[in-house]
């Protein structure tokens, strides 16, 4: 992505702040002007001094003075809207980055660690936001250094010309400075990714490791990988170092030669004292040009890296989006169709042409050994993901068609493992419905046979139960899952093995809530204990990608060997 095509990007998120840029702008012409003319100021008060003119000498400091009052207002000014800029900027790019990073394929997000997108997010996007004000203030001073020496030009052709080839030295090496650095920042970022991945899988999995023991391996691993971003960070320190070390003999070099070269004019009546002491002045400020012009190449470098890496997962083909059609439904019935649907993942056949029909406020249960393609079945529903081949309806309007809203706004899935929120109960059940009143949800945790534990906290409702519910069992989750799937009453509601991590005693309360919501809700259930699923209406059993047998549970006792072997098995244990 080249620059001008990054900065189009940007600035359409920091446009609103337009006026905030146009004063920084002001600002910084009005502080090049002051740095100008003070230096001269200052040269003519040594005239003054040696010509004794007291009245002068006061009028002048005076000037001084005040000018450089002014500057410092002017200076929190800029820095006031550099501010501004920066935060909404910042605001506006990460809400649209999240917004993209929450439309991403299922491909997508599988294919690349959490740290890819943190990082994006967090790092990456400080620097675009912060991008317009840095560029703005390093351009301001090269316009003051160029201004400055111009002025050199006016009062001396021959420290002018010395200045000019000693800066385009400087230049070069600051050029190449800059060049071999950004190679290294490339992949220090991407090893930062890795690492920031990690670091979230080890905070959000902390529980895991501990009951594991594996804390040793864990931070064997981390260091590893901490051990390779402090590499990738010492490169580009060398790299700086190398080149500053460079930079600053050839600094030392250019001080040196001025000062002979000012002295021999003096000598010879080239240059006057007041002349010497504004280029003396001017001189530190003429050279910083190309600090200033290394740093606006270094900015400008990492800003089109940091818009790249932003705008691939905003514009870019690299994330694809998920895709819906644009019919909306009203109202959902809860009536779908699998037509000869064919789904492979990862060139793994997954499933082989399976066909069956749902009628609206029906419960079915799906059977079948690990891998038969149960889950599968709820993620094409939810469209995860899209089908090889055949089609999948709601309602009879082939789920292509179908706009966000009429599919997830209408379909609840209830995992094994749900993610909770760092939130508390109640914030967690409006996630899902913003005007849910507390009766509401309380009568769904009630029937999911949580409001009994939740009255035990001290805090009740209002207990902030940790990321990833951490602060909870596995069947307090998934019952805190269920009541959110209630609150939300969707047409149809997906339960994949939702159950499994319940006692018998909750299992029995979870089958009687399920029991009470068959004449309303659509309902599914993949499920891990047979024992739960025996009232249901029907019974799917899957085997590798196809449909074996389907019947009521007695029906397929009768008619399907391996469903009775199943259960049978069940019974034993």
């Amino acid at each position: 992505m080249s620059f001008k095509e990054s900065i189009k990007h940007v600035w359409r998120y920091a446009k609103n702040e337009k006026g905030y840029f146009i004063i920084y702008t002001i600002d910084h012409i009005l502080q090049i002007i002051i740095s100008i003319v003070v230096p001269i100021l200052s040269a003519r008060q040594i005239v003054n001094i040696t010509d004794n003119m007291l009245y002068q000498i006061i009028l002048i400091s005076f000037v001084i003075f005040g000018l450089e009052i002014f500057r410092n207002l002017l200076r929190w000014i800029a820095n006031y809207c550099s501010q501004v800029m920066y935060r909404e900027s910042l605001r506006r790019i990460q809400s649209v980055l999240g917004e993209n990073i929450l439309r991403l394929s299922n491909e997508s997000i599988s294919k690349n660690g959490s740290g890819v997108f943190i990082q994006r997010l967090t790092g990456d996007v400080s620097q675009l936001a912060d991008a317009f004000g840095t560029i703005n203030m390093y351009v301001s001073n090269i316009v003051l250094d160029i201004g400055i020496f111009a002025t050199i030009f006016v009062l001396n052709k021959w420290i002018f010309i010395y200045i000019g080839i000693m800066m385009f030295v400087l230049f070069f090496i600051e050029k190449v400075r800059v060049n071999a650095r950004m190679e290294e920042d490339k992949k220090y970022r991407e090893k930062n990714e890795k690492t920031t991945g990690f670091l979230s899988e080890l905070v959000r999995g902390v529980r895991d490791i501990k009951m594991l023991n594996a804390e040793e391996s864990f931070m064997d691993e981390l260091d590893l990988k901490l051990i390779d971003v402090n590499r990738a960070r010492y490169k580009m320190g060398s790299v700086n170092r190398k080149y500053n070390f460079l930079y600053g003999s050839f600094r030392d070099i250019y001080d040196l030669g001025l000062m002979v070269l000012i002295v021999y004019l003096m000598f010879t009546g080239s240059l006057t004292a007041a002349y010497a002491v504004i280029v003396l002045n001017y001189s530190g400020r003429v050279t910083s040009v190309v600090n200033y012009l290394g740093g606006l190449m270094d900015v400008v470098k990492n800003f089109n890296l940091s818009a790249s890496r932003v705008f691939d997962i905003i514009e870019g083909e690299e994330f694809p989006k998920e895709k819906f059609g644009h019919v909306h439904l009203d109202k959902v019935e809860g009536d779908f169709e699998f037509k000869n649907v064919k789904f492979s993942y990862e060139k793994s056949k997954v499933l082989k042409g399976v066909s069956f029909k749902i009628k609206a406020n029906e419960t079915v249960a799906f059977v079948g050994k690990s891998g038969a393609g149960k889950t599968t079945i709820f993620n094409l529903l939810c469209r995860m993901y899209d089908v090889d081949s055949g089609k999948i309806t709601i309602d009879g309007v082939d789920i292509k068609k179908l706009d966000r809203e009429s599919i997830r706004g209408n379909i609840t899935i209830i995992s094994q493992d749900p993610y909770i929120f760092n939130m508390t109960i109640r914030d967690n059940m409006r996630l899902v419905k913003k005007n849910v009143t507390d009766e509401e949800i309380e009568e769904a945790c009630k029937l999911a046979c949580l409001d009994e534990y939740i009255k035990t906290l001290p805090d009740g409702y209002d207990t902030l139960i940790g990321e990833g519910g951490i602060n909870l069992s596995g069947g307090q989750k998934q019952r805190m899952a269920i009541a959110r799937a209630l609150v939300q009453k969707t047409e149809i509601i997906l339960f994949d093995e939702a159950t499994s991590a319940l006692d018998n005693e909750t299992q029995m309360h979870i089958q009687q809530a399920i029991e009470n919501m068959k004449d309303e809700y659509t309902i599914l259930i993949i499920a891990h204990r047979l024992s739960t699923i025996i009232n249901a209406d029907r019974i799917v059993f899957l085997n590798d990608g196809v449909i074996e047998a389907e019947g009521t549970h007695k029906e397929l006792l009768k008619s399907c060997p391996e469903y009775k072997k199943l259960y049978e098995a069940e019974i034993k244990k």
